[in-house]
Order: structure tokens, then C-alpha cells, then sequence
């Protein structure tokens, strides 16, 4: 094997060098809270075929591909018939290309073989490579994952693999930070979370507003009672790095995350956007917003056309990003301060307007790993539509300790409508069902 991959590929001196000593793997023995994706059950073992993994930077791809490589040396796959590559040193679809053919030379066709190749978006036309292999009967019993943190690229190439992705009914798999539900699951080692205290799931709530589901950030707090700057630094340099790789200007990156933060949560158009910014062209800000969209760093929520249940083009949209844990991450990046744990973070989720905000993007995008999610503006606004069984089902969030008749009117006007709220208590307003706000989040699957 090529000598700048040995270091991921430590299984081939040994199942117990690969447990010890490799980086992801025993990285992973030090924490404090140590978690295995569901999706670890449902990557292929038998089954051939061209597999993808997408998921937004640092949210734990790779070690997810070494936890899915430890299981298959367990299973009793030949350390010799598994592969890791990282696509951050493969230049061209050439390289890899000559990769793959070099790897299944040195195996035989009579037994699965697995290969992988990490962020495969770094190597340029690589979905030319992968064309090639699969048309000249390369990749014959053999099982190619390929991983990227840009959705949209590894979406776009996978339309032009028609007929060589294998027969496996999934081969498509997302990796998000953990949600509420599973951060729960994961600190409180209990499976069965709806058995769990409404006082402790508002404590622990508060706690995921602090570090989201982005396991390092979770780590440093058990650890050190804080979110340390270089967590923080990390998350933010790669979102520079890959929008610098896509072409685009960190002052406009700068000039952009500023203005979600500054409308964080509210409506707003590309239009009033480029208005407050240098970018002279609405095109140029939602060029760069939905850049973000694709790498998992930001959500943007559309408003209903209730009749069509899709997306209403000509309203304005609200910009939030995926995950807690990415708004404090780029907020230091804008205001860097000495102790941004104790500055800015601890404040965030204590101030209850600032908070509000951060509640209702929390849920809005827990809603939307499991449901077209949208908004509704009419008369008045409802925070959340998500369409289910096709049909829409909106969902009014409030994080006050009084709630106003006036403010629900338009939730009101919907017979299956549900209020989340700060209360510990379900009830009813006005006819309307109330939960609070984690009992709803952790009844999401």
C-alpha cells in the first residue's frame, strides 16, 4: 500500500495495533462519552456495490468508517481485503483511479472486498474514476464507500451511476450530529427515554443548547466543564477551508454568517440580504447560503404553499444553522473573546430573547432530519409545517413563561396543531394541545 495511507490502514499489522493505535479509534477511547451510530447496523457487509456517506465537517464520518472497519475485522473479513483512503491526498480522478486498481490487484474477486475512500470531494472529477471502475468490472464483489461533507456534490454524481450502485436497497447514508433523543440516550444510558424526569430532560436540554450534538463539544464540557476555543476554532476553519475550496471570498463568508446571526431565525429575502452587505448580487448571497445548506452548516427554511405542500418561491425564507453547537462555533469565529465558554456561549442560553432563537432552530431542524419543514405566513406565522402522510401539521413554538392568545391566531386555525412550550407540564390553549418542549423533541424517530 501506498505509505501516506499506512496510517489509517494500521489493521494490516494487526486487529489489536488497528484497535490501539489507530488516530480515530483511540481518540475515541479517551472520551468520556463514547457513541456508535445506528447507521454502523445498516452499512453493507455482503452486499456489492457503490455506497455513499455524507454529513456536515466534524460530525464523525471517519470514525464511524473505523468503527464500521473494526466490525469487520471482528466478522472475520482478511485485514488484507480492506482498504482506507483519504481523498485529501489523492489529486485527480488518475490517482484515484490507480489506487483502486492497485488495491484489488493485490486481491482476489472470490471474496468481498471493501474499500474506502474519505472525502472524496477533495479529488478532482473523481466521479470519473469511480464510472470507470464500475464499467470496466473493477469493482466486481466488492464494496466502495466514498464519503463527502458536501451533500449536494455526492448527490449529483450518485444520478450518474445509474446501474452500477449494486442491488442493495440502501446505499445512501447521512450522518448527523446527535439529536436530542440520542444525546439523552447516549449520557444517560438509559434506552428508554420517555421514562425519564420532564425536570431532567429541561436541565439536559439546556445543556444540548450549550454543545448541540457534535460530539467533541459534548466531550469537552464532561471533561472540563467548558467548550474549548480550539473545538470551536476547528469547526470554523474547516467551513473556511472548504468554502475557500469551492472558490468563494472569506470576507463575503464573514459579511454572510453576520447577517444569519444578526436575522437569526426571522424572515428575511436574498434580496434584503445582499441590501445590508457589500455582495452587490441577491444571486451571490443565496450561492453562498446554500453552499453552507449542502455542507450541513446551515438549514433554510421555506415557507408552505398549504395547497401543494412544497415550498413557496416568492416568500421569504429563515436562515438558521443545523446545530447549536455550529451558531457558537461561528459566532467566536466573528467575535473572537479570551473565554468564549463563559463570554458568549453561557450567555446565549440565558438570555431569553437570544435563547428563543437558538430553541426554535433547535427544533426546527430536529423536525427536519424527519420531514419536509417549512414555516407558515399567512395572517399570522406558524414556526413549523412539517408534511407527513400528505398532509401538513404545523407546530407553534414558545419560549416564554406567559403565552398570549394573540400571538397563536394563526396556529389556532388548524384543527391538528400542536403548541411546544416551556411549561413542564402538557395541557391545552385555547383547544390546542401543548408538550413541552424536549417531551416533543425526544418523541422525534
Amino acid at each position: 500500500m501506498d505509505t501516506r495511507f499506512l496510517v489509517h490502514n494500521l489493521h494490516l499489522e494487526g486487529t489489536d495495533i488497528f484497535l490501539a493505535q489507530d488516530p480515530q479509534l483511540r481518540k475515541l477511547k479517551s472520551q468520556v462519552y463514547i457513541y456508535t451510530s445506528s447507521l454502523l447496523n445498516e452499512f453493507p457487509f455482503k452486499t456489492a456495490g457503490i455506497y455513499t456517506l455524507t454529513g456536515g465537517r466534524q460530525v464523525g464520518k471517519t470514525t464511524l468508517l473505523k468503527q464500521w472497519m473494526a466490525r469487520l475485522l471482528a466478522e472475520g473479513v482478511h485485514a488484507n481485503r480492506i482498504a482506507f483512503f483519504s481523498g485529501e491526498l489523492i489529486d485527480d480522478a488518475h490517482g484515484l483511479l490507480r489506487l483502486i486498481q492497485q488495491q484489488l490487484s493485490e486481491t482476489d474477486s472470490l471474496h468481498m472486498r471493501y474499500l474506502i475512500v474519505d472525502e472524496v470531494t477533495y479529488i478532482i472529477a473523481w466521479e470519473k474514476a469511480i464510472k470507470y471502475a464500475a464499467d470496466a468490472g473493477l469493482l466486481e464483489n466488492t464494496i466502495l464507500m466514498l464519503t463527502g461533507s458536501d451533500t449536494v456534490v455526492i448527490q449529483e454524481a450518485r444520478m450518474s451511476f445509474p446501474g452500477r450502485r449494486g442491488l442493495a436497497a440502501k446505499t445512501n447514508f447521512h450522518l448527523h450530529p446527535l439529536s436530542f433523543r440520542e444525546f439523552i440516550q447516549l449520557k444517560t444510558n438509559v434506552l428508554n427515554v420517555q421514562s425519564i424526569s420532564t425536570g431532567t430532560l429541561f436541565d439536559e436540554f439546556n445543556n444540548y443548547l450549550q454543545h448541540g450534538g457534535y460530539l467533541t463539544a459534548i466531550n469537552d464540557i464532561a471533561k472540563q466543564g467548558i467548550i474549548h476555543e480550539a473545538t470551536l476554532i476547528t469547526y470554523s476553519d474547516w467551513i473556511r477551508g472548504d468554502l475557500l475550496k469551492h472558490g468563494k471570498q472569506e470576507h463575503y463568508l464573514r459579511e454572510i454568517v453576520h447577517a444569519i446571526i444578526k436575522r437569526y431565525s426571522t424572515q428575511v429575502s436574498w434580496n434584503a440580504l445582499a441590501k445590508d452587505l457589500s455582495i452587490e448580487h441577491p444571486k451571490t448571497v443565496s450561492d453562498y447560503v446554500e453552499l453552507l445548506a449542502s455542507m450541513d452548516a446551515v438549514f433554510i427554511q421555506n415557507a408552505l404553499l398549504e395547497d401543494k405542500l412544497i415550498q413557496a418561491p416568492k416568500k421569504a425564507k429563515k436562515i438558521m444553522f443545523s446545530d447549536p453547537f455550529i451558531y457558537h462555533a461561528m459566532r467566536y469565529w466573528l467575535s473572537p473573546v479570551e473565554h468564549p465558554y463563559q463570554e458568549q456561549i453561557l450567555p446565549m442560553v440565558t438570555q431569553s430573547d437570544s435563547c428563543g432563537k437558538l430553541v426554535e432552530s433547535t427544533i426546527v431542524t430536529h423536525y427536519a432530519r424527519y420531514y419536509p419543514t417549512y414555516y407558515i405566513k399567512a395572517e399570522g406565522e406558524v414556526d413549523i409545517a412539517y408534511v407527513r402522510n400528505k398532509k401538513f401539521w404545523p407546530v407553534e413554538i414558545k419560549w416564554t413563561n406567559q403565552i398570549r392568545s394573540k400571538d397563536l391566531k394563526q396556529v389556532m386555525k388548524y384543527n391538528n396543531s400542536i403548541i411546544l412550550t416551556k411549561s413542564h407540564q402538557a395541557g391545552e390553549i385555547n383547544k390546542v394541545p401543548t408538550i413541552p418542549i424536549p417531551r416533543a423533541l425526544i418523541g422525534l424517530c
